[in-house]
């Protein structure tokens, strides 16, 4: 557990309820078909996608998390595979629906992403890309690549005709709750008076934040996990406008330009 994938009872509250808000308004625009949501994780977001006339695949790079969703999930109707989400072993044109929720940040190139997402998706299919906000993104080192609306919206347009690019909001509360995780993790920073976290490499970095994460979490955000807070999705919401207030780009796409 590195503090990157939600887990619940180990993950703020505000954190899961982003991560549950985006699922919901992305199951609220499925209809029937082949459902494929990209880095699923350990798939208990994933398998709320999952109805009678869908047939849904969760794709994640990690071997273990994919096994342990389909040990969890299979009767539910999930199938699970390993794959790298910039290299898709789907055939051009031939997935209905596409998400990729908290992961094109990951990418140092995250043209490819995109273009595989349009690759694999029908002519008529859609896809759905939700993503931190760059204003309100905070001191992580797994997000090499942050987008705002424009630079998103630019990207998704190389590769798609129709493009939308709005924002999951979220109320006062939560905002409030963001902020005030985030003064208490700055103080942590402030004690790196070298700034020695963006001089070593980065990998190095990263494993020193993979295994501080998690114990800071459970020590410095325990009342903010839990249910402790009482924020859960219904905090959250869709803005069709964007403002460096608001934490999710959520993008819709469809028309995929290398459909055939």
């Amino acid at each position: 557990m590195t503090g990157e994938r939600p887990v619940e009872q180990v993950t703020p509250d505000s954190v899961i309820a982003i991560h549950d808000a985006g699922y919901r308004e992305v199951e609220k625009r499925l209809s029937d078909g082949i459902v494929v949501d990209l880095g699923s994780g350990e798939g208990f977001e994933t398998v709320k996608f999952c109805g009678p006339n869908r047939k849904v695949i969760g794709i994640d790079y990690d071997q273990i998390a994919a096994r342990s969703a389909l040990s969890k999930w299979k009767t539910r109707g999930l199938n699970m595979f390993r794959m790298d989400c910039a290299k898709l072993g789907f055939r051009s044109g031939s997935v209905d629906y596409a998400c990729s929720s908290h992961i094109i940040e990951h990418f140092r190139e995250p043209a490819l992403h995109v273009a595989e997402v349009a690759r694999i998706l029908k002519k008529e299919g859609t896809g759905f890309f939700l993503t931190p906000n760059k204003p309100t993104d905070f001191e992580n080192p797994f997000h090499v690549y942050l987008f705002e609306k424009d630079d998103l919206t630019r990207m998704l347009s190389e590769y798609f005709e129709d493009v939308w690019v709005g924002a999951l909001d979220c109320t006062t509360t939560v905002k409030d709750e963001i902020a005030s995780r985030r003064s208490k993790a700055q103080k942590i920073y402030n004690l790196d008076k070298f700034n020695l976290r963006n001089r070593m490499p980065r990998s190095w970095w990263i494993l020193f934040y993979s295994k501080l994460l998690p114990l800071g979490q459970k020590i410095i955000y325990r009342q903010s996990m839990g249910g402790n807070t009482g924020i859960d999705d219904s905090h959250f919401f869709v803005s069709e406008e964007v403002d460096s207030t608001m934490p999710i780009l959520f993008g819709v796409v469809s028309k995929s330009k290398m459909s055939q």
